[in-house]
Formats: structure tokens, C-alpha cells, sequence
């Protein structure tokens, strides 16, 4: 841990350096880089000098315990630090794992209805009115860009409006350090609206989360791209029904297609479309890097591929089961309102805590 700190010390000392160079002044994207990097390694230091005084003041105190005088005081102050120290010894430690290569950025959220009909699109409308509603109380913005609804009929008559598919932008420095382990399949078990003989049935629906891309990050060319504009459908005003505003665009290297309609300017659908695609060619990018370190992706918590069912949303028990970590809580009503912290903090810690111990293991 000793040797890193010692490469953190003098890679801000280098960055403090460029700081004071002409040609990185001149350049706002380099200046910010730098700034951002040097925000993340600040507190490291800090951390490790905190660390450090916590460390002496608990040798003092120890001292003081032959002394009859003081040894009331002491006895609280070791105590207090006794628990001091290891809390920020492991709060230094985490500080040190690498950073996530899209930490700090937006994310795309995608969701899609998967098998179980009518009822996959309901729940696919309460998983992204749940990511909502956290979303809201994480302060972040959210931008809806593309929506497929349906309209289903219950059995008593009531009807609800489904997605066959959603997809928004969720606005939010933290957005993709909270989110991006919930893609996968999530399955629902509960009552459908359209049952008249109160059966439980289980459907699911399928959630990605993708970091937004930097232009730098994903090259695409106008010759690569078929754009294809047509009239709306669906629920709308008259001017989206009624003007070639809807676009899809395919990438022809590819072969993936996105669509968007929700807007009534057919420019504005086009750079929501864009936006979307740039955004998948960054993950299927991403992908192909996981699947040629397979060993270390392995380690991680799931594959955060779709095809892999991650959790379990049972309504007549309130039950939500995450079987990637073992993770059972019967607050599925509260979750579902956007109580998702509890939910989060789980997977967080879990991964951090399988980091930490790759940390440990020897150096070849």
C-alpha cells in the first residue's frame, strides 16, 4: 500500500507541474483532465496523513495509560482511536483501488420487455418509474428520449400503460457509479392485471446501463450510417402523427438499428438516435474488452450481460432477491418507490470488498 501511496505522491507532483505549463493552460480539455485527476488524488494524501496522526495519537494515549493520573482519559481516547484507525485505513485502502474508467458520467438506461407478454411491459413501466423516483433523490436529471408504450386491458376492467421499451438519459456525476450493475434480466413474480383467477405469473424484462460516450471514444461516420425518416405512431400531438419526424438510424459496420419518434422536430429524434447509438457501439466496445479478460471479469459481480437474470421481484412476499450476492430484503414496496440505496450499497460494498482483496493477493 506503501509503494502506491509513493506513486500517488509523485504522480501529483508531476500533475502540479503541468498545472504550471503554458500548453496545458492554453488547452481547456487537457486543463480539465488534469484538474479531475488531481481531485481524485488529493484526497488520497489526505486520507493517508489523517491515517498516519490517528495512528501516533494512539501510541501517545496507549503511553499514558501507566500514568494514574491520566489513565481515565487515556482509556477513552484508545478506545475512540482503537476503532478510529481502522476506519480510515480502510477508507485509504478503497481510495487506492483503480478508478472506473466512466466514473462520473452520465448513463443511458435502457429497458425492455421480455418474455411474459402484456405483464413484461407493465413491470418494465414499474422498473423505469422505480429508476425514476431514485433518480430523484439522487438529484439527477432525467431525460426520457425514446418510448414504445402499450396499453393493457385488465381483468376488472382497469387499464395500465406498459413499454415495450424506454430508453433515458439520466443526468448525474454519480449516475454510472450508482447504476452500473443493474444490467441483466430482472424477473417479476406477482399477480398480472389481466388475471381473473388471482394466479401468481413470472415475466421479466431486460435492463442496460451505458455510459454515455465521449466523441473521442466512438468514431462514427456519416458513410456508416442509413438514415431513414417516416410518420410517427402511437400516442402524440397531430404534428407527430402527421410529419415524417420519427428517424431510425443504421449502423451499416454493425448492423445496429436505433428509432426514435418521441419528438416533434426530426432533428432533435435524429441526435437523441445518435446519442443512443454511440452509446451501444461504447458497450459492445466494452464487451469485446471484457470477453478478452474473461479471468478478472469473472471476479466482478455478474458479467452485467442482459442475457444473465439478476434479480428477483416477488409482490406477494415483498420479497427482493439479488442472487449475484445472496441479497434478500422484504421491502419490495419501498424499492419499488426508489428506495434502491439499500440495494445499491449491497453491490457496492461487495465489490469493493473483492477488489480490496485482489489488492492483497501477491505480485507476480
Amino acid at each position: 500500500m506503501f509503494q502506491r501511496l509513493d506513486q500517488v505522491e509523485g504522480r501529483l507532483s508531476e500533475l502540479d507541474q503541468a498545472l504550471m505549463d503554458p500548453a496545458t493552460t492554453g488547452n481547456p480539455s487537457r486543463l480539465r483532465e488534469i484538474s479531475q485527476e488531481r481531485a481524485r488524488l488529493v484526497p488520497i494524501i489526505e486520507r493517508f496523513r489523517e491515517l498516519k496522526q490517528a495512528e501516533e495519537d494512539l501510541a501517545g494515549a496507549r503511553e499514558l495509560l501507566a500514568d494514574p493520573d491520566m489513565r481515565e482519559m487515556a482509556r477513552a481516547e484508545v478506545e475512540l482511536l482503537e476503532q478510529r484507525v481502522p476506519e480510515l485505513a480502510r477508507a485509504l485502502r478503497l481510495s487506492l483501488l483503480p478508478p472506473d474508467p466512466y466514473e462520473g458520467r452520465d448513463i443511458i438506461l435502457e429497458i425492455r420487455a421480455g418474455t411474459g407478454g402484456d405483464e413484461a411491459a407493465l413491470f418494465a413501466a414499474d422498473l423505469f418509474r422505480m429508476y425514476t423516483r431514485y433518480a430523484e433523490t439522487r438529484g439527477w436529471r432525467v431525460e426520457t428520449l425514446s418510448t414504445s408504450e402499450v396499453t393493457v386491458g385488465g381483468a376488472s376492467g382497469r387499464t395500465a400503460v406498459g413499454f415495450r421499451e424506454v430508453i433515458a438519459q439520466l443526468h448525474g456525476d454519480d449516475a454510472y457509479g450508482h447504476l452500473h450493475w443493474e444490467s441483466g434480466v430482472h424477473r417479476v413474480q406477482r399477480v398480472p392485471l389481466t388475471e381473473t383467477q388471482g394466479r401468481i405469473h413470472t415475466s421479466a424484462a431486460t435492463v442496460a446501463i451505458m455510459p454515455v460516450a465521449d466523441e473521442v471514444e466512438v468514431d462514427i461516420a456519416d458513410k456508416d450510417l442509413r438514415i431513414d425518416v417516416y410518420r410517427s405512431s402511437g400516442p402524440g400531438g397531430q404534428s407527430v402523427n402527421t410529419t415524417d419526424s420519427a428517424v431510425r438510424i443504421t449502423h451499416l459496420p454493425t448492423g445496429l438499428v436505433v428509432t426514435c419518434q418521441d419528438e416533434k422536430s426530426q432533428h432533435k429524434n435524429k441526435a437523441k438516435a445518435l446519442k443512443v447509438l454511440a452509446a451501444r457501439l461504447l458497450e459492445r466496445k466494452q464487451a469485446e474488452v471484457d470477453a478478452a479478460e474473461a479471468e478478472e471479469r469473472r471476479a466482478q459481480i455478474g458479467s452485467g450481460d442482459r442475457s444473465e437474470r439478476i434479480r428477483t421481484y416477488n409482490f406477494p412476499q415483498n420479497r427482493l432477491t439479488d442472487h449475484r450476492v445472496g441479497l434478500t430484503l422484504y421491502q419490495l414496496d419501498r424499492i419499488m418507490e426508489g428506495d434502491l440505496e439499500p440495494v445499491v450499497g449491497a453491490l457496492t460494498a461487495e465489490f469493493q470488498a473483492r477488489q480490496l482483496a485482489r489488492m492483497d493477493e501477491p505480485q507476480d
